[in-house]
C-alpha cells in the first residue's frame, strides 16, 4: 500500500516562493504531498519552481505573480485563490526584504514598503485564512522572521522592528491555537545564502565578514520540521541559537552598540 503523505488533499500557499528559503520551503511541502499556491513578483521564476516541484513530487502547483508590497495585493490574492476554487490549509508567509542604512535620509517609500510587505501583507493573508484553518482543525501558519526579531537594529531600524512584530504575532497565534490541532511556527534564520543581502545592501557591512552564511535549504528544512512539530519558534544554526538565547541578558545599551557596529561599513 502506498504511504499516505502528510499533505495529501491539502494545499499550502507560500509567499516569496521564487527563490531561496521560500522555494525551499515549497519543496519541503511538495515532498510531503501538499499541493501548492506560489506567490512572488517574478512570473518566470515562479513557473520554473512550479514545473520542477510538480514534476518531481506529483503535486498540483498554481502560480500567482504578485508584488505583495502593493496596496490590496493580499486581497487580490485571496480573490484569485477563491476564483480558482482553491482552499488554503497551510499558509507560509516568507516574503520580505530589508534595507541597511541610517533612517534619516532614507527612501520613505522603501521604508513604508518594507512595512507593507513584512507586516501588512502577512497580517492580511493570515487574517483571511486563519478562521478556516482553525475550523478545519489542521494545517497552520509558518511565518518567516529573522534573528533580527530579538533586538532593535540601529541602521536597519524598520527591518528589525518588522521582524519583531512577526515573532510576537506568531507566538500569540501559537497560544490562541493551543489544543486545536492547528500548528503555528516562526522561523528565525540568521544570515543565509539568498538574495537578501544584495537587496538590503549589507554585503559591505561588518556583519557580512563576521557571520557565516547558512545555505537556504537546511534553513527551510529546519523551519518545516519545526512546523510539523508545532514548535513555537525555530532559530537555525547553533551560533544563532546561542546569540538569541543570551540576548535578553545583554544590557540593551551594549546590544544596541554591537548591532550598530555590525551594520556599519567594513
Amino acid at each position: 500500500m502506498a504511504e499516505i503523505r502528510r499533505g495529501a488533499d491539502q494545499t499550502a500557499l507560500v509567499t516569496g516562493a521564487s527563490m531561496g528559503i521560500g522555494a525551499d520551503l515549497a519543496e519541503c511541502l511538495a515532498r510531503d504531498g501538499y499541493d501548492l499556491i506560489l506567490i512572488a513578483r517574478s512570473e518566470r521564476a515562479l513557473n520554473d519552481v512550479a514545473h520542477r516541484l510538480s514534476s518531481s513530487y506529483d503535486v498540483k502547483v498554481a502560480v500567482i505573480p504578485m508584488d505583495l508590497s502593493a496596496p490590496r495585493s493580499a486581497i487580490r490574492i485571496a480573490e484569485t485563490v477563491a476564483s480558482r476554487g482553491l482552499t488554503v490549509d497551510v499558509l507560509v508567509n516568507n516574503a520580505g526584504y530589508g534595507i541597511a542604512g541610517d533612517f534619516a535620509g532614507s527612501d520613505g517609500n522603501a521604508q513604508l514598503g518594507m512595512i507593507d510587505l513584512n507586516v501588512r501583507a502577512l497580517v492580511e493573508l493570515t487574517h483571511t485564512y486563519w478562521p478556516d484553518i482553525l475550523a478545519r482543525k489542521r494545517g497552520g501558519v509558518l511565518n518567516v522572521a529573522s534573528t533580527a526579531a530579538f533586538l532593535p537594529g540601529p541602521l536597519m531600524a524598520i527591518y528589525y522592528a518588522s521582524k519583531a512584530f512577526v515573532l510576537s504575532f506568531s507566538e500569540a497565534l501559537w497560544e490562541e491555537a493551543r489544543g486545536t490541532g492547528v500548528h503555528v511556527s516562526c522561523l528565525c534564520p540568521g544570515p543565509t545564502k539568498t538574495g537578501f543581502r544584495a537587496r538590503a545592501g549589507t554585503a559591505n557591512k561588518r556583519i557580512a565578514q563576521s557571520s557565516a552564511l547558512m545555505a537556504s535549504k537546511p534553513v527551510a528544512e529546519a523551519g518545516y520540521a519545526g512546523f510539523t512539530q508545532n514548535r513555537r519558534v525555530v532559530v537555525t544554526g547553533l551560533d544563532n541559537r546561542f546569540k538569541t538565547a543570551i540576548a535578553p541578558f545583554v544590557p540593551r545599551v551594549i546590544a544596541l552598540k554591537m548591532i550598530r557596529d555590525s551594520l556599519s561599513p567594513a
